[in-house]
């Protein structure tokens, strides 16, 4: 207690001598950018997974193939949750003269939770968002479904023994998202009158389903029981479910926000990392004279480790408190650009801030500071200080190793972390070594020199270590902070890309062998861009390496039973298409003697299926076996026909095989739909313009989040960056007041800082902006899934942008030499 009390003396008296107030800024600049990210993405992040619940219709859908039972509801009840209900099954349906099977939807009350329906009340009627379900007595019938019966609203429908009016047409319906191939034209009525239809009997083929939202936490919990307890053909769902082009946009996005949350820790440590330094340096002279008075080692370290405690427990409550302010305006702006109301604020983040302010300040201030009880007692009359000692460099390794741990705790992937955590050792270790050969350089230029700038550039190569700390340091927030504006760049270009407006919105199936030049022809009449068919063979899984699978050989509940029980759509491919990629193995060159499969990467993963594997189908009574040689990425978001497995060319012929397509179909060609039908009565025509607008819809509110996320980021940085410039002065503060009494002129001084400062910053910005554009090339092809394409004019910019930061930071720290006295500074400095 008697050393805790001498640290908070002497914390005490070097705040109020301007001795700590340069680290306390840093660190309360550092903690505010680390916390403020992370309130920002927390809440955004959770309002992101919320609203792309609206594509599920709740939070999480218990299916089955029989009633759901009494304890579910109970269990969800008891969570507090929202619940309801509905049910589905096939049925004629009858509008008009001939009946045809339709999907029916009896809806509960309250259903959607999240998302609402979209629905038109008459022909040719404005559009507008449905505050519930049909009412009994009333059906909504899907637009494309009206289209194919031929049926207009204030019709009258029999579904079963009931005739209901046509009340509405839906023209955008929650949860279509999840499973658009399903052709049947879609029904919806009040769950009050499905037992008026007497469709729902005995042997009847109902799906019913439970639907419940609310409180994250109270989800989740109620998920992982409902998984526990899943009864005989029951699963559950959740938006990770949904199409595979939904999932991409929310988990890049959710990488994103972990990589600016890793910014935020790099550019935190950068700033303690500069200011500790400086700390540590102007206590060497008061460590001294301690010494000298008896202070034993033991009480040094107690004083100066407790002052750097309680320093960094009012640096990160300070920080912690303005971030909570702040990220309060940004919410509100990204809860108004997003039009949702964002969860509250979680503790996490602030626990995150607390950790690394302290852990940082741990690791880089921690080590100078015991060399402080090595200091001799010379050092009241000499400026020399032992080398670092063993137990700092220990204390340096383990706080490393804990900044090591948090970019693992805030990235949220292992594969990001680990990607960031080699580019920085690997930039550290690039700008080390230029920082070196660059003080080399100036040595041996500078007797050619003349003038201010002979000063400016000796001045590099006279302070040799500062000289490389601060280009490493610079570099390494610079590079940081390009990465994170690479990364945004690739992420929005290849989302406008992929959901342009030009994306296929018709799929078409069922196109046999001998249609495939009529249907051309029909296209080209429509004046469509030509059509691509794929053909499509059903087939089901047989076999692996020999032994026989079945859905038993799965977990009961698993997603990879549920892919093995149903059939497959496989299709031939000569060539690889743009919006797939190979990730292992080699996709065939021709046609190969033998059959051969890729497979989409994550589909493998699911069934276990490995490069080298033989996988057995059956089509149609025969047996089609091939080895797997490749396995592919998917850019599902193009919306163009992809398949979990592909053949080599002739691995399919004489199979028996029909073809998929996928047009886009403009909003003026209404017929276009009933023409196609008309001329080829075979065809199913999938409409999804309301699944464009749904996935477009989230990709838009994606984009929202990582554009918010990116500017406060950046502007966070920026000031952490200037915190960091302007905690490596006192040397340069102390030989321009030298300068200034040897009658060194303003201009002289100005124009000497402005060449060290430029040096500076050019070496920190060309290595940091080379490092970016790797960097950013690695994370978005292996973290991101996207193609690497070097943007150098972008690296320039941003190495140009970080010799201004640092000519702007370095002059408006250094401009006490030139407005105060030098007696004052040199005064100020020396005492």
């Amino acid at each position: 207690m008697r050393t805790l009390a001498l640290a908070a003396n002497q914390l005490r008296r070097d705040l109020a001598a301007g001795e700590v107030r340069i680290m306390l800024a840093a660190l309360v600049l550092a903690v505010l950018a680390v916390t403020a990210v992370g309130f920002v993405t927390d809440r955004a992040g959770r309002a992101l997974a919320i609203e792309a619940n609206r594509l599920l219709g709740g939070d999480a859908v218990l299916r089955g193939d029989g009633p759901i039972g009494d304890e579910v509801r109970a269990a969800a009840d008891a969570a507090g949750l929202r619940r309801t209900e509905t049910v589905e099954l096939d049925s004629m349906i009858r509008a008009g003269a001939e009946p045809r099977l339709g999907e029916l939807r009896a809806l509960g009350e309250g259903f959607p939770l999240r998302g609402a329906f979209r629905i038109v009340e008459r022909a040719g009627g404005p559009e507008r968002e449905a505050g519930g379900v049909p009412a009994p007595g009333t059906l909504w019938m899907s637009r494309a479904g009206a289209d194919a019966f031929g049926a207009r609203v204030g019709d009258t429908i029999g579904i079963g023994t009931l005739q209901l009016r046509l009340a509405a047409l839906v023209t955008q319906e929650p949860d279509a998202s999840i499973d658009y191939f399903n052709v049947a034209p879609k029904v919806f009525l009040n769950l009050a009158d499905l037992p008026a239809t007497g469709l729902v009997q005995e042997g009847s083929r109902v799906r019913y389903r439970l639907v419940v939202a609310g409180e994250t936490g109270a989800v989740e919990r109620f998920a992982a029981d409902a998984r526990g307890n899943l009864a005989r053909g029951q699963r559950l769902e959740t938006i990770r479910d949904a199409r595979p082009e939904v999932n991409s946009a929310l988990d890049r996005a959710g990488r994103f926000l972990g990589l600016a949350a890793l910014v935020s820790v790099v550019l935190a440590a950068v700033a303690v990392a500069m200011a500790a330094r400086r700390h540590s340096e102007r206590h060497l002279s008061g460590a001294a004279v301690m010494r000298c008075l008896g202070a034993s080692q033991r009480t040094l370290v107690g004083i100066h480790v407790g002052e750097l405690l309680l320093l960094g427990l009012i640096a990160a409550t300070l920080g912690v408190a303005l971030a909570f302010a702040l990220q309060w305006a940004v919410a509100e702006w990204i809860a108004q650009a997003l039009q949702v109301d964002l969860p509250a604020a979680g503790w996490m983040p602030a626990a995150q801030g607390y950790g690394v302010g302290l852990v940082v300040l741990l690791a880089f201030g921690a080590p100078p500071v015991l060399a402080l009880r090595r200091v001799p007692a010379l050092r009241v009359l000499r400026r020399d200080l032992d080398p670092v000692e063993p137990g700092a460099l220990v204390v340096l390794l383990a706080g490393l190793g804990g900044l090591a741990a948090l970019l693992w705790w805030k990235a949220g992937s292992a594969e990001l972390a680990t990607t960031m955590l080699l580019g920085i050792l690997a930039t550290l270790a690039v700008l080390a070594l230029l920082a070196w050969a660059l003080i080399a350089l100036v040595r041996r230029l500078r007797p050619r020199l003349r003038g201010s700038l002979r000063y400016g550039l000796a001045n590099v190569s006279r302070r040799a270590g500062t000289s490389i700390a601060q280009v490493s340091a610079l570099g390494l927030g610079l590079m940081a902070l390009l990465l994170l504006t690479f990364v945004r760049t690739d992420l929005l270009d290849r989302w406008q890309l992929a959901l342009a407006e030009s994306a296929p919105n018709r799929f078409i199936i069922n196109v046999q062998p001998d249609q495939l030049d009529p249907v051309r022809a029909f296209m080209a009449g429509q004046e469509l861009d030509p059509p691509v068919l794929f053909p499509m063979v059903r087939a089901r899984l047989v076999a692996r390496n020999g032994a026989a699978v079945t859905g038993e050989t799965y977990d009961a509940q698993s997603r990879a039973r549920r892919r093995a029980e149903r059939e497959f759509n496989l299709s031939m491919a000569e060539t690889l298409r743009d919006d797939n990629r190979i990730t292992a193995g080699r996709f065939w060159d021709g046609t190969p003697a033998r059959p051969e499969f890729s497979v989409e990467e994550g589909f493998a993963e699911t069934l276990g299926w490995e490069i080298g594997d033989r996988i057995a189908f059956d089509v149609a009574g025969q047996r089609l076996e091939a080895p797997i040689t490749s396995l592919r990425s998917v850019e599902w978001e193009s919306f163009r026909p992809n398949f979990f497995v592909l053949a080599s060319p002739g691995a399919l012929d004489g199979y028996p095989a029909s073809y998929i397509t996928a047009v886009s179909v403009p909003p003026e060609r209404g017929r276009f739909t009933a023409d196609l039908v008309e001329r080829f009565p075979n065809l199913s025509v999938i409409d999804i313009d309301a699944v464009l607008a749904q996935v477009r819809g989230t990709a838009d509110q994606v984009s929202v989040v990582v554009q918010a996320v990116f500017w406060f980021s950046l502007a966070a940085g920026v000031l952490v960056l200037l915190a960091a410039v302007s905690a490596s002065q006192d040397e340069r503060l102390l030989e321009g007041g030298v300068m200034r009494v040897l009658g060194g002129s303003r201009r002289q001084l100005r124009l000497a800082q402005a060449s060290e400062f430029v040096a500076i910053g050019l070496l920190s910005g060309l290595v940091a902006a080379i490092a970016a554009s790797v960097l950013s090339g690695v994370v978005a092809s292996q973290v991101f899934d996207l193609p690497w394409n070097p943007n150098w004019r972008l690296a320039a910019a941003g190495g140009g942008l970080g010799v201004l930061v640092t000519l702007a930071a370095g002059l408006f720290a250094t401009r006490r030499v030139l407005d105060a006295p030098p007696s004052v500074t040199l005064r100020e400095l020396q005492g």
